[in-house]
């Protein structure tokens, strides 16, 4: 019983530091968002590249501008994704992230042919799902923090920097959300499992979750500030998405984890994981989330 007392200790502690840390990043200014899911974006590629090298050993072989140099790449698609607001020494850092991008596409193929024994696709395959996987939804993420203005934007209050804050916060809301109500439903009336792939997740909990985080988006889009009142049925289609893709997205990393043999992707936050254990739901909620936003608000 101490244990489990000290183990809820614990996770509490590290969901309360979590929580602050991330809402510092989110609310603070648009650097603080660049910064932290910067971090955000490094933890997740040496969790990545740890993982795929437990499941292909072959994949640790790789050397170590090929290590790297596929995590500065994924970060130039983070800066590419940035606005003018985001400036060094003059130049916009999606300038700078552009022609980056374009000498890593020239350079890494380079050096790796100098250096490397032998090329091997399927390595260069496995770094390029990551690319995909993690890089490109967290420039997507940048850019729904940067990009986006509301339709009424004439008759809003806030500024536009303010407005950038809504989509991302509330996307991020949705998933925790989701998560904590699917945990509080699966642990009162869980009885069918849901896939064999996470064993403690139920059909109840995951469709108690969603219908849940479906209804406390939409209750906190029409009364919360800066957003009440906001087009709700685009809330409520925001957290329809982040509850089922991010379950897909879960469920998707839990399997990497299975093929890996380990329990957690990292041990970054005690009790809690790693970044992919924290943010696998995420990575793969935005791309569509931004896909909508597109196709619907824009």
């Amino acid at each position: 019983m101490a244990l489990n007392v000290n183990t809820l200790k614990t996770r509490s502690l590290t969901a309360v530091v979590f929580v602050a840390v991330m809402l510092l990043g989110l609310l603070w200014n648009h650097w603080s968002f660049f910064i932290l899911f910067s971090i955000i974006h490094f933890g997740c590629w040496t969790e990545f590249q740890k993982l795929v090298g437990s499941i292909d050993p072959d994949y640790t072989t790789i050397t170590p501008f090929h290590k790297y140099g596929v995590k500065l790449a994924g970060w130039c698609i983070m800066l590419y994704f940035t606005n003018d607001r985001f400036q060094l020494f003059g130049i916009p850092l999606h300038e700078i992230g552009w022609f980056l991008g374009l000498l890593f596409i020239f350079i890494l193929p380079i050096i790796e042919l100098l250096f490397a024994r032998e090329i091997k696709p399927r390595n260069i395959g496995y770094s390029a799902i990551g690319l995909l996987y993690i890089s490109l939804s967290w420039g997507l993420m940048m850019d729904l923090r940067t990009s986006f203005i509301p339709p009424d934007k004439d008759n809003i209050l806030l500024s536009l920097d303010n407005w950038g804050k809504v989509i991302p916060c509330g996307l991020i809301f949705s998933i925790w959300i989701n998560d904590t109500m699917a945990y509080i439903v699966g642990s009162l009336i869980g009885k069918t499992p849901f896939s064999k792939i996470s064993p403690k997740k139920t059909w109840e909990g995951t469709v108690g979750g969603a219908i849940l985080c479906v209804v406390v988006i939409a209750l906190l889009g029409y009364f919360v500030p800066p957003a009440n009142g906001y087009f709700v049925i685009h809330w409520i289609a925001i957290a329809a998405i982040a509850a089922i893709v991010g379950t897909v997205g879960d469920l998707a990393e839990s399997k990497l984890k299975r093929m890996a043999n380990v329990k957690d992707s990292g041990h970054i936050m005690p009790g809690h994981g790693g970044f992919l254990d924290r943010f696998d739901s995420l990575l793969l909620a935005i791309p569509f989330v931004w896909l909508y936003i597109q196709l619907v608000l824009k």
